[in-house]
């Protein structure tokens, strides 16, 4: 009889370490970064969150355009506007887009207008507040290989490469003007531009060309591929859809070795026609890419899902009306800006200092 006692003791104390153990694995497994795993097609998705992590969108809105607003997210798909819908600065304009520098702050560049020929940068300790940091004056009208440049300086893009400590200022030049009776051969004129900087006070050298084929370009910006294997140009194709030119007013991807390349003509349209403004993150999960691109003017965002910037590439469902369908959600009336990782801390702060409601 005691023998058998002490068999159901032992038993039930095997059991006990079974249970601890399984709930220890399962505790884990909450912070662990999940697997990629293949859900049936139209089912329900429950999105990965990074309890350390979220994003933060810096955009403008379809009521006021050029202005300062903020969009957070913890998943990277369900998007809540803060501050109740009101700017967070009225000192900055323009199409924002921000970078982290080697001190850990952060820039921020935007201009007054196309016609404005200064680039103008703002700084940040805590992205809750920005103060000016100085401005740039390209010389565009000298650009190597870009006869006729207009004094025209189009949507600024800003993006710290931490291997050359250098930041990378990008933005599109037009060379031709438009005409009532033609007035896409403006756009069909725009070409990126760059200019490098350690500290966004000094630039090494006058704009240059960011690539050497003849291709109207807009709203360009760089993303390193993930694994560090090369640099990726996230470009609009700006010119007019037609059966000559499929790919008009799309977003689509050149990607290449080194930071200046040289970039190879771009792979195919990753979003509809008539879409611009791209920005893309990181998922949570450290398994996909995201890349948002808007439905001019203000109508929707839409958004593509790949493994690598190089694709492949297809289109999430979201914004649809049908609850059920949607695989994101954003807000009504956002307009063109950027969007970073930032930590679960600094969510909270910007959350606490830009309520909803006070």
């Amino acid at each position: 009889m005691a023998r058998g006692n002490s068999r159901i003791a032992a038993g039930m104390a095997m059991a006990a370490i079974t249970v601890m153990t399984t709930q220890a694995a399962a505790a884990q497994s909450v912070q662990a970064k999940p697997a990629r795993t293949e859900v049936v097609p139209g089912a329900p998705e429950t999105p990965y969150v990074d309890p350390d992590k979220a994003y933060l969108f810096a955009h403008m809105t379809k009521e006021r355009y050029g202005v300062l607003y903020y969009t957070v997210s913890r998943d990277g798909l369900h998007w809540t506007q803060i501050n109740g819908g009101k700017p967070v600065s009225e000192d900055y304009h323009g199409h924002p887009s921000i970078a982290r520098g080697a001190d850990g702050r952060y820039y921020l560049v935007g201009n007054k207008s196309d016609e404005d020929p200064y680039i103008r940068f703002w700084v940040s300790d805590d992205l809750v507040s920005w103060k000016p940091y100085g401005t740039y004056k390209p010389d565009v009208l000298h650009v190597p290989g870009l006869p006729h440049a207009m004094q025209r300086i189009g949507a600024p893009k800003l993006f710290f490469d931490k291997p050359s400590g250098k930041f990378l200022l990008t933005w599109h030049t037009a060379t031709v003007p438009g005409v009532p009776e033609d007035p896409e051969r403006y756009w069909a004129s725009q070409r990126t531009l760059y200019a490098l900087s350690s500290d966004l006070k000094t630039f090494d050298k006058a704009p240059k060309r960011l690539f050497d084929w003849d291709m109207a370009t807009i709203d360009t910006f760089i993303q390193p591929e993930a694994d560090g294997s090369g640099y990726c140009a996230v470009i609009k194709d700006e010119r007019y859809p037609s059966y000559n030119w499929t790919t008009g007013k799309t977003v689509r991807v050149s990607c290449a070795k080194d930071l200046l390349g040289p970039y190879p003509l771009p792979g195919p349209s990753i979003s509809p026609n008539f879409r611009e403004a791209p920005t893309v993150i990181r998922a949570p999960g450290g398994e996909d890419w995201l890349m948002y691109y808007e439905q001019y003017a203000g109508t929707s965002y839409g958004l593509s899902k790949a493994p690598r910037l190089t694709g492949p590439w297809f289109q999430v469902s979201g914004n649809s009306g049908v609850p059920e369908w949607n695989r994101y959600e954003m807000p009504n009336g956002l307009r063109h800006g950027s969007m970073i990782e930032i930590s679960k801390v600094q969510y909270d702060a910007l959350v606490k200092a830009y309520p909803n409601s006070k």
